[in-house]
Formats: C-alpha cells, sequence, structure tokens
C-alpha cells in the first residue's frame, strides 16, 4: 500500500514538472517569434541601408572625379 502511495505521489510530482516545462517551452516559442519579429526588423533596416550606402558611393565617386577634373584644369591653365 505504501508503495503505491510513493507512485502516486512521484506521478503527482511528475505531472507538476510536465506542466512546469509545458509552460516554460510555451513562454519561448512566444519570445522566439518576437526575436523572429526583431530580426525581420533589422533585416529590412539593413537592405535599406545597403541602398543607402550604394548612393553615398556613387555620390562620393561622382564628386570626387569633378573635384579631380576641377585641379587638373586649374593645374593646367595657372601654369
Amino acid at each position: 500500500m505504501t508503495d503505491q502511495i510513493e507512485m502516486i505521489k512521484d506521478v503527482a510530482a511528475h505531472d507538476v514538472e510536465i506542466k512546469h516545462l509545458q509552460d516554460d517551452m510555451e513562454r519561448m516559442i512566444k519570445e522566439m517569434a518576437e526575436i523572429k519579429k526583431a530580426l525581420y526588423a533589422i533585416d529590412r533596416t539593413l537592405s535599406e541601408a545597403k541602398g543607402g550606402w550604394k548612393t553615398l558611393v556613387v555620390v562620393g565617386g561622382v564628386a570626387s572625379s569633378i573635384g579631380a577634373a576641377v585641379a587638373w584644369i586649374a593645374n593646367h591653365f595657372w601654369k
């Protein structure tokens, strides 16, 4: 009889532990969904920044080319 009581206590304890594990898993699933949303937002921001960097590089290249041309012209006319 005491073996059955101990077994019932063990089953009850395991049942509580399983419930805690299930609660933890549900919380982790929710947190993972939030992390996925945050990563998507970061990826979208980085994708937009890539285009901005490309534009900045083009503008910088054009400006440096114009500056070099002006310097070359000034150098040849003032000799």
